[in-house]
């Protein structure tokens, strides 16, 4: 039998004889098959015990015990003997001793203060170190709580897996504290699909692999999501679990049901879900489930798989609240649950009276449960509806949209997210398509300094769906940006999201290799086991120690190791780029840049996917997805032509940014496949098909943007040279895509399912006659002008000639001048009190003489525009004043500057760093006490 083969446990194992058998098969991440390392001689015969302080409440949890016993697993997978003690006299005189012991217990707080080490207060830290009880030489791994503690044992636990000679790994052990950067730090598993998702909910070898690699990166929740499949009630074709509880429960007192759905997959499918709870918290995970959907009625769906009978409109409401109470009686580990309350859901939005019906089913289960709502159209009735419960209440908005752009929260939304003029709440979708429809796609008006509820942001599976990405700046980035204006943390859509969503789904499970070689062994999730590694450890800590990431590639890759993770992380920062740049569509639906359906340059007219764009809708009028920092294609082309320069990043800075990080990982992929240990491996077959594909993209997306530019440099100037050369660059973008399309051939099957509409699915040798059709219509157009030749000028040849070098030179490729000390920003502000701007260019070498600063200022709050106030200078010196009138809102500030030459391009301060590692902007809070969000 081949490993993919290998027989799972039935679905009707008992829950207590499934944990009893992983119990000894645990060791998943920390020590997994790739982990059989040659042991020394000295480590053959060393032993160790792991000890718990018997004084210390928190090394009793059962979370703790299961930690333990995963550090146990590792070091006897690895041929060391280990037992557990109660007390550190009962361990034998000369093994290696750990100490388990939360920062109350008295041993710990000698052993951090004798290594000059405090742990703090915050929740979840962590802490190793080593010192002396008595005589004996002690490792003592502690945390502030519970989770700290798991955490400190299972990085014992993956540092000895990883280790070539695991007792010398734990006698080098450092002493290290480390703390979250974010309270929430989740993980969402999207359920879309009978054909490609049951066996997955139903396999219980996965579910102890994957909730352990949760709980070893440092991830602190898991969300199970169900009825995310579709964004409204209508042509449903594979529903199951779509309107959840009749899959799970027969309700006394109603006789609803999912037809044709059998009794006893019914009551099986509830046991799952008992015991991945159960699983869940037992690692000292807090449970999500997800219930996006409280639709029953299906309309024009004549191909839906389930219908959902006995129930009415009377009857709708008090279904869901005793169904719901119900549900989480039957399942205590459920510590949240996450409504999509918007009109997508199948409910009318404003319907105030219904949440208050089912959130009253959270009441009713006689326990503390965490209600998570959606943002989409939130308004504070809805919020308040949720806070009367006395649950604690998150509001989940969109980060970046339904995509993933760059580390930081966007400056501004797209102007057609804007509030409109004159909004009118009515219909369905009364508030997400009226007066809050600047909550579609962002934080909105959610982020005030006195708010009742937390924010925790979600990352859509819109812009990195299938191929394998991971890089430490920007996953670092998120670190960081995730906790913006004291938000609660982040949720990530695992990779695979929404695969086979729609009824869309194949046989064949969801990684979707054309080769059987290439699909993991032991399920889709582990080609991402190096993407889960860094982004948990990374959201956790941003300045976390890359050894923590490094040692999982070293083992797979040896020497090559290095040059993979640099070719890896270059390509990981592409499509990021990409999508902050151009976003044909903030919904994932529409716009999926790893297989982009082609949208024309040059005529409108052409079929495309993109509806929620901007006119004309042609690539070049498409808006950046942050147009406070990104000019569109036309927009610029127009400042090209102008004496007037935008200071914003321009789609040829964009272009160079893209060839680079292309360049960069082809470079160092061809260095690793030269020096891994086995370039024929399938984790390195995998990566290295997914950099090249990704790096044909780059490429892509770098010539396209500069056809764009050309193009619209030519409609605006007649300039048939302009033309010329966007041509020549739109055949070098079409030779990337070729490229990179043949080399996905023989890795990905023909049709990549995300969706049931031709551009959510497919394969990348699928778009190429799209591109082709726009590239001739070009030609034709060339052809024209030829029989045209001394057709005039709209602009000056030597303007246009000038702008087109600037395309194709790639100057905007040069960093802006530095500025030292140019800006220290104030610590808070007052509200309702004029706040005092200040820059200097005193200490500042080798800038240009400057025309003008401006700043540019807004309240943290996405449904408001950005206002701009010139500086005021006396020699090197300049401030401004942002009003009281300004600064008396519940919101922060949100600044930055642009800085204007004499001559040349103006730049922003602080703008996007070389390394996207920080926001582009300065955010002040209010001296009042921060926001602190009770989880």
């Amino acid at each position: 039998m081949k490993p993919h083969e290998k027989k799972h446990s039935s679905p009707g194992e008992s829950r207590r004889r499934f944990i009893t058998k992983t119990a000894v098969a645990a060791t998943a991440v920390t020590s997994s098959n790739l982990l059989c390392l040659p042991l020394s001689a000295q480590d053959r015969s060393g032993q160790v015990s792991i000890v718990f302080d018997p004084a210390d409440a928190v090394a009793q949890e059962r979370p703790v015990r299961w930690a333990a016993n995963q550090l146990r697993e590792a070091l006897e997978r690895r041929g060391v003997e280990a037992q557990l003690h109660e007390r550190l006299d009962q361990a034998p005189a000369g093994q290696t001793r750990i100490l388990a012991a939360s920062r109350t217990s008295r041993l710990a707080r000698q052993l951090l203060d004798a290594a000059n080490i405090a742990l703090p207060q915050t929740p979840e830290a962590l802490g190793l170190a080593r010192g002396e009880v008595g005589t004996q030489p002690v490792l003592l791994a502690s945390g502030s709580d519970a989770r700290g503690l798991v955490y400190a044992l299972l990085e014992l636990a993956d540092r000895v897996g990883f280790a070539e000679r695991p007792l010398t790994a734990l006698a080098e052990v450092k002493p290290i504290v480390e703390k979250p950067a974010n309270a929430i730090r989740s993980v969402a598993r999207l359920f879309t699909s009978d054909v490609e998702d049951k066996s997955w909910f139903n396999d219980r070898a996965f579910w102890d692999r994957y909730l352990t690699t949760l709980a070893t990166q440092r991830f602190n929740r898991f969300s199970l999501t169900f009825g995310i499949g579709y964004d409204f009630t209508t042509s449903i074709r594979d529903c199951y679990f779509h309107f959840a509880y009749p899959f799970l429960l027969s309700v006394p007192g109603y006789h609803v049901r999912a037809h044709p759905l059998p009794d006893a997959e019914r009551d099986q499918n509830l046991e799952m879900l008992k015991l991945i709870g159960e699983e869940t918290a037992r690692r000292g995970l807090h449970f999500q489930l997800g219930l996006w959907t409280h639709a029953y009625q299906w309309t024009n769906s004549p191909a839906a798989n389930y219908t959902i009978e006995g129930l009415t409109p009377e009857t709708h409401a008090a279904y869901c609240r005793d169904a719901l109470a119900m549900l989480l009686k039957a399942c205590p580990a459920i510590s949240g649950v996450t409504f999509r309350i918007h009109g997508e859901s199948g409910v009318p939005e404003a319907s105030y009276d219904f949440w208050r019906t089912v959130f009253d089913g959270v009441v009713k289960c006689g326990r503390r449960v965490e209600i998570d709502m959606h943002a989409k159209g939130m308004d504070q009735a809805m919020i308040d509806v949720a806070l009367a419960t006395g649950m604690p209440v998150n509001v989940s908005p969109k980060f970046w949209a339904e995509h993933m752009g760059l580390p930081y929260m966007q400056g501004a939304i797209r102007p057609l997210e804007m509030p409109p003029r004159e909004a009118r709440d009515a219909g369905f979708f009364s508030r997400s398509s009226g007066s809050r429809r600047f909550l579609r796609y962002g934080y909105g008006d959610l982020l005030a300094e006195d708010r009742r509820h937390g924010v925790l942001h979600r990352i859509w599976p819109g812009t990195q769906r299938l191929l394998l990405w991971a890089d430490p700046e920007i996953a670092a980035g998120y670190g960081r940006a995730s906790s913006f204006c004291g938000s609660a943390g982040v949720e990530l859509c695992e990779p695979l999201s929404f695969k086979g969503r729609k009824g869309s789904g194949l046989p064949g499970g969801r990684d979707a290799y054309a080769e059987a070689s290439l699909r993991p062994a032991r399920g889709d999730f582990e080609k991402y086991l190096f993407t889960h590694r860094m982004w948990g450890r990374c959201i956790y800590n941003p300045d976390c120690d890359a050894d923590g990431w490094q040692r999982a590639m070293k083992k797979e890759f040896g020497a090559g190791a290095a040059a993979a993770e640099t070719a890896l992380a270059s390509a990981g920062k592409i499509l990021p780029l990409v999508t902050t740049a151009h976003c044909p569509s903030a919904a994932n639906n529409n716009y999926w840049p790893e297989v982009y359906t082609n949208m024309s340059i040059v005529d409108a007219t052409k079929r495309h996917p993109y509806g929620d764009t901007l006119n004309p809708k042609r690539f070049g009028a498409v808006s950046s997805l942050d147009p406070e920092f990104f000019s569109r294609i036309d927009d610029f082309a127009g400042e090209l032509l102008n004496p007037e320069r935008s200071a914003k990043y321009s789609p040829v800075w964009c272009a160079a940014q893209l060839q680079d990080a292309a360049a960069r990982a082809e470079v160092f992929l061809r260095d690793a496949r030269s020096k891994v240990r086995d370039p024929r491996s399938a984790e390195f077959r995998r990566l290295d098909a997914d950099v090249s594909i990704q790096a044909g993209l780059g490429l892509f997306f770098a010539w396209k943007f500069r056809a764009g530019v050309l193009f619209a440099l030519f409609e605006r100037s007649g300039h048939r040279p302009a033309l010329e050369e966007a041509l020549n660059a739109y055949r070098k973008a079409r030779t990337a895509w070729a490229e990179l399309a043949e080399r996905a051939k023989a890795v990905y099957r023909s049709d990549i399912s995300f969706g049931y509409d031709k551009h959510s699915r497919g394969h990348w040798l699928d778009r190429l006659p799209a591109i082709d059709e726009d590239i001739a219509d070009m030609e034709k157009l060339f052809r024209q002008l030829a029989d045209d030749p001394a057709a005039p000028l709209k602009v000056e040849r030597q303007v246009v000639e000038a702008a087109v070098r600037a395309v194709l030179e790639s100057g905007e490729r040069s960093a802006p001048p530095a500025l030292e000390r140019f800006h220290a920003p104030p610590k808070s502000f007052a509200r309702g009190k004029p706040l005092l701007i200040e820059a200097s260019l005193i200490h500042t070498k080798n800038v240009p003489k400057l025309a003008s600063i401006r700043l540019r200022y807004r309240r943290v709050n996405q449904a408001e525009v950005w206002q701009a106030q010139e500086m005021q200078g006396r020699g090197a010196e300049f401030q401004t004043v942002i009003p009281a009138e300004y600064s008396d809102s519940p919101f922060p500030l949100q600044y930055h500057f642009e800085l204007r030459p004499v001559s040349g391009t103006p730049w922003l301060y602080p703008g996007i760093p070389a390394r996207w590692e920080r926001q582009p902007y300065f955010v002040l809070r209010r001296k009042s006490e921060p926001f602190s969000f009770d989880l």
